[in-house]
């Protein structure tokens, strides 16, 4: 499978929300709707408003027809308006996800490989929040991420999450 990992533009917002839909695990809860995510407030903080020149990530597109499959993303969200990975207001929140159909394939590694090649030029340590039931916990251990003591929740779904925690200054 042939892909390319670009930089986010202003083109991809449509995609991101598609993205962060599956982040959230929403097509597992039932018949919640795309539009239920853009006006849920603790999930659409994600997405809404994007600042091309504060907030990054990139996507991945398929070759030759450069279909999105997948996005990763970095957002920095304050005290004030916390996500649920929140560590403090200098570390930002990693939001991915990748379109079932091509999960598995290395895309959401090789996202991850590119927003930690760049992140350390502008922040200290990038947060997430994760369920304790997502496969990809094992791909942000071997990464270097660590469960951040005292976050474990009962999440909306009735299941355990927690934040970990990626430092570059150690």
């Amino acid at each position: 499978m042939d892909y390319v990992i670009s930089p986010i533009t202003p083109e991809d917002e449509p995609f991101l929300w598609r993205m962060l839909y599956e982040a959230a695990h929403l097509s597992e809860e039932g018949n919640l709707t795309m539009e239920d995510l853009m006006n849920h407030p603790e999930l659409a903080k994600y997405v809404k408003n994007w600042d091309y020149e504060k907030d990054t990530g990139y996507v991945a597109s398929l070759l030759p027809s450069y279909q999105p499959v997948g996005a990763a993303w970095l957002r920095l969200l304050t005290e004030e308006n916390q996500g649920y990975g929140y560590v403090n207001d200098q570390t930002p929140e990693l939001a991915i996800a990748v379109l079932p159909e091509y999960r598995n394939h290395g895309i959401g590694t090789q996202l991850l490989h590119h927003l930690l090649a760049i992140a350390p030029a502008y922040y200290p340590s990038i947060s997430l929040s994760i369920r304790s039931s997502n496969p990809a916990l094992n791909l942000y251990q071997r990464l270097g991420w660590q469960v951040v003591e005292g976050t474990e929740i009962i999440n909306r779904v009735g299941g355990t999450s927690f934040i970990m925690k990626i430092d570059f200054n150690k």
